[in-house]
């Protein structure tokens, strides 16, 4: 249906996200399974990094075994739902740079407002995997991928723990070169925009905050 979405349909992915769903489970469950299942849906993301062959030495015998190659990836988190992803992911690859887009939705037009960006110098030369939890109307998400390309970034991929059809089209009309990795694709939005049958607002079930 999108060729440039890939869900990771693996059982403990799917498993975790079900209990952070619930409703019942608590603020501290809620912020380690979302560190655990990011750690999981980077596998995926990171699938077809780039290595080289380097020459080491095992306590056995000399070998050519491979290594990533080039700049350090950039991972880019799109406040402040996305510093959730962004933990699990830097303890699977705690060398990567990092980059804060901050964003707020406009609660009446549901348009982005952004009130920071600082991301890594280079961004031309790096694999850049932006985070954010829920990609829901897709516009935030949009928002800070044309800043990124704006500063070089040419390298693009988009992991979320759920998605919405209409989050998955917008981002294939804006940007269609950016491949889009999540454990989930919903339903559909609400009238107040938020992802069915989803699990509520990720930054308030993270942070205990309404």
């Amino acid at each position: 249906m999108y060729d440039h979405l890939t869900v990771v349909e693996h059982p403990l992915v799917q498993h975790k996200l079900t209990i952070m769903r619930d409703k019942n489970t608590s603020t501290h469950k809620f912020r380690q399974l979302l560190r655990e299942i990011s750690q999981l849906i980077a596998y995926e993301v990171t699938r077809e990094l780039d290595t080289e062959q380097v020459t080491i030495e095992t306590p056995i015998t000399e070998m050519q075994a491979p290594k990533l190659s080039g700049k350090k990836m950039a991972l880019i988190s799109i406040l402040r739902a996305g510093n959730g992803l962004l933990d699990g992911i830097l303890e699977l690859i705690p060398a990567a740079r990092v980059g804060f887009v901050g964003l707020y939705r406009d609660p009446e037009t549901l348009e982005p407002v952004q009130y920071y960006f600082k991301v890594p110098p280079e961004m031309a030369d790096r694999l850049v995997i932006v985070v954010d939890p829920m990609l829901a109307t897709g516009n935030s998400s949009a928002a800070a991928i044309d800043l990124l390309k704006e500063a070089g970034a040419t390298n693009i991929r988009f992991l979320c723990l759920l998605a919405a059809p209409e989050g998955v089209a917008r981002m294939k009309e804006a940007h269609p070169d950016v491949p889009i990795v999540t454990a989930a694709l919903d339903s559909h939005l609400n009238e107040h925009g938020y992802i069915v049958p989803g699990l509520g607002d990720a930054g308030d079930r993270m942070f205990g905050t309404k």
